[in-house]
């Protein structure tokens, strides 16, 4: 049986992940998020301390990798293309992390975390070198996709199918993962 105080940490994380995605961090309020957990603000600050300290916690994200290790080379970045699709949209907490990325310095140090760790990690089981910058490179097109798509929908690329989507993202990815660097051609 749950403890009384696992079921209202629970609920303010989910009432947090919504409203941080929603409204981004600067938006949204402590207030706003007990209120959408049915509780007394004094309770999220009982519990978490903070804004930012509730941030922190409700913008854990496991990105899932699929293991790079059984994937073709050739592969690997159509692959991974495909999951961050399929990540994204149905991931509220990386809607937060990314609206909130742009504007606050401490949601763009948790996507820096996430991206270098979890992919740094990923692109060493598959033999890579330079990990930083490719993980850096993947990034890029990643998350710059992600707000194109998600936070700033744009229209062509919000009405492109996942498989087209794949088409065009996944030979960028592929040359970011394998291709060869400046000055060792």
């Amino acid at each position: 049986m749950a403890r009384r105080s696992d079921v209202t940490r629970e609920a303010i994380l989910n009432a947090a992940r919504e409203r941080f995605a929603a409204d981004g961090y600067e938006r949204a309020t402590i207030r706003a998020i007990a209120a959408d957990a049915g509780i007394d603000p004094a309770m999220v600050m009982r519990y978490y301390g903070n804004k930012e300290k509730l941030f922190a916690t409700a913008a854990e994200f496991d990105l899932r990798l699929p293991d790079l290790t059984v994937i073709p080379r050739d592969e690997i970045g159509s692959t991974l293309a495909r999951h961050v699709l399929t990540r994204w949209e149905r991931s509220e907490t990386m809607m937060a992390l990314l609206r909130a990325g742009v504007t606050h310095p401490s949601a763009a140090e948790r996507m820096r975390s996430i991206c270098a760790t979890q992919l740094g990690a990923a692109f060493a089981a598959i033999g890579l070198d330079d990990i930083p910058v490719r993980a850096g490179l993947v990034a890029t097109q990643v998350l710059g996709f992600a707000l194109c798509r998600y936070i700033l929908e744009f229209p062509p690329v919000v009405a492109m199918d996942n498989e087209a989507v794949v088409h065009w993202l996944g030979p960028t990815l592929q040359r970011y993962l394998t291709g060869e660097q400046p000055g060792s051609l």
